[in-house]
């Protein structure tokens, strides 16, 4: 105990030395050097990560329990450990900076500590005793940092995507859905170049959003697949020395079971564990739904200018005042911040790519900055994805007379005469509109190119907005 701060230690050893460890902490020395040696931003490693890297060691000591590669009982004292963690306890002993040693062996051994020193105390031993549990005999059995580490980013990710981003997704799908049978029958003006284009149903315009998003979701489902063929089993290089013959198989099965997910073994260990292949394929399509939400966020926020000197087609819900000097101002938050978050994504792929063609020979050690930023990543779009919806998507209101009013005063609309007057014409038509501030109609009625009667059906701004229907 030291008489200053109250604190009592204990004393462990690895094989640089002997170092002092708060008695109260799980995790050990190994854990402590990296403490040491990585105080670089502060972050620590994702709860959804922690999550994925204790699903394994718990599937792996029930796989070495039932192939006798470790004692029942303690197979038992660690699998009970990890349960406390999934549900909650002990998060605080995962203290590891995300940027450390590479491949992630600092995050591991933390993992491997905290598990080993709970599995302890649940066996009625005090921590730091790891000659009856060890962090790397006991919990790391056949395993190594290069099989653990990209199977767990592999679970994270597809834990991540289960649990957040598909369903924001499903959840945003609808409600563009919602909005688009509301707004079926308001017409409006299209816009290419942001110039005048001919009408469109606004309507349509959601249900286009909707149909982008379901695509985007449907590509991340592809590939994810790739997500499930784990390296578990390759303990070293991949080369599975020190694991038992059966032990691959089974704990594939197990880890199945534990996530929900249809896992399997990798045909080749040793490509699994060397190749980032699918974290920038699962990656690059994070990216490209990125893509789309800034453009979907973009357009929200230019239907919604104004009030007074924009096009505000659409109400965005306020949901906070917009300025600190300008009574009354409310802004387009929510669009924003999807932006903001949609470019870091991208900026992570970026350097996901990179750290994935950083491996050398037998091993990636790039793999915590592969780990961070995909998991967040997924978890960052479905957050925000969520809360657009929410706060956003789901209580957006129509102007129908504004947009009326765009549509019938379109110069656009001179494209629906050019089948029965011809382009020069139609084009003429528009430059004197233009010019004089005449209406199509006047123009074309008074040069008598068409009867009132045809020029009704011609610019008929419900027919000309009107969608082909699709084919069976």
């Amino acid at each position: 105990m030291t008489e200053a701060t109250g604190l009592t230690y204990r004393t462990e050893s690895d094989s640089m030395g002997e170092r002092q460890i708060p008695s109260d902490a799980y995790y050990g020395i190994q854990t402590l050097r990296a403490i040491e040696n990585f105080p670089i931003s502060g972050i620590k490693p994702l709860p959804t990560y922690v999550d994925a890297c204790v699903l394994i060691k718990k599937a792996t000591a029930i796989a070495n329990g039932a192939l006798d590669c470790i004692p029942q009982e303690i197979t038992r004292a660690i699998v009970q450990a990890a349960d406390e963690i999934l549900q909650g306890q002990f998060r605080d002993q995962f203290v590891v900076d995300v940027y450390q040693a590479g491949a992630g062996t600092s995050h591991h051994m933390n993992v491997n500590e905290v598990l080993a020193n709970r599995a302890l105390e649940i066996l009625g031993d005090k921590k730091g005793n790891y000659q009856r549990v060890s962090p790397n005999d006991h919990v790391n059995y056949g395993q190594s940092t290069n099989d653990v580490i990209p199977t767990a980013i592999r679970i994270g990710a597809l834990l991540a995507l289960e649990h957040t981003l598909y369903p924001a997704l499903s959840d945003a799908i609808a409600a563009l859905d919602n909005k688009a049978d509301e707004f079926q029958e308001i017409v409006k003006s299209g816009r290419t170049h942001l110039q005048d284009a001919v009408p469109v149903r606004l309507g349509e315009g959601f249900r286009a959003w909707a149909q982008i998003l379901a695509d985007q979701m449907s590509r991340i489902e592809r590939a994810s697949e790739d997500l499930m063929t784990l390296g578990l089993g390759g303990s070293a290089a991949g080369t599975g020395l020190n694991t038992h013959p059966q032990y691959r198989q089974q704990v594939a099965q197990i880890l199945s079971q534990l996530t929900g997910q249809p896992l399997k073994p990798a045909p080749h260990l040793m490509a699994a564990m060397q190749s980032m292949a699918p974290f920038v394929h699962i990656s690059g399509s994070l990216r490209n739904l990125a893509q789309d939400c800034v453009k979907i966020s973009h357009d929200l926020r230019l239907m919604d200018s104004g009030p007074k000197t924009g096009l505000k087609e659409i109400q965005l819900p306020p949901v906070q005042p917009g300025s600190s000097i300008m009574p009354g101002k409310y802004n387009p938050v929510m669009a924003e911040m999807t932006s903001m978050v949609c470019f870091q994504v991208m900026g992570y792929d970026s350097a996901i790519a990179l750290a994935a063609q950083a491996g050398q020979l037998e091993l990636n050690v790039m793999m915590p900055l592969i780990a961070y930023n995909l998991i967040h990543s997924i978890e960052i779009l479905g957050n925000t994805i969520s809360v657009l919806t929410k706060r956003c998507l789901e209580e957006i209101t129509a102007n129908r007379d504004r947009c009326l009013s765009y549509a019938e005063g379109s110069l656009a609309l001179v494209t629906a005469l050019n089948p029965h007057i011809g382009y020069l014409n139609a084009a003429s038509v528009a430059k004197e509109s233009l010019e004089t501030g005449k209406s199509l109609r006047q123009i074309v009625l008074e040069r008598e190119l068409l009867s009132p009667e045809v020029l009704a059906k011609v610019l008929d701004l419900e027919q000309m907005s009107t969608l082909p229907k699709s084919e069976a």
